[in-house]
């Protein structure tokens, strides 16, 4: 039975920037930094990973990572307030969660949402 996702990896054409990217949002920097080539973020239970990439190394949209957080409106607050555009405003969706959508800056999609209602297991 799968238990839960240890860490998502996300590849970086400029690490500097992406470390200042996730730092900007709130992400605590666990390993390395701006200076490494693997970079470690605490994502509450789970890791949030970098790794660099050759600039020759493309991808395309390959889906989204969606984070759980504490105050959706608060945090789409945080990105404007760094000087970046979220490509969705919060709202609150049909299936139970409000959320908004944000790219970062090597194009990979970002959710941040919360549950409406509390989650139950069945």
């Amino acid at each position: 039975m799968i238990e839960g996702i240890s860490a998502v990896t996300l590849g970086t054409h400029e690490m500097p920037r992406a470390v200042r990217f996730y730092g900007a949002l709130g992400f605590e920097v666990l390993h390395d930094g701006e200076g490494s080539s693997l970079t470690s973020f605490r994502a509450g239970a789970s890791f949030l990973n970098l790794i660099a990439q050759p600039a020759e190394r493309r991808w395309s949209w390959w889906g989204r990572v969606i984070f759980y957080v504490a105050d959706v409106d608060a945090l789409y607050d945080r990105a404007l307030a760094a000087g970046y555009q979220p490509a969705t405003v919060p709202r609150d969706a049909e299936w139970g969660e409000r959320f908004f959508h944000l790219i970062d800056p090597d194009g990979h999609e970002l959710s941040f949402a919360r549950p409406l209602l509390p989650v139950s297991v069945q």
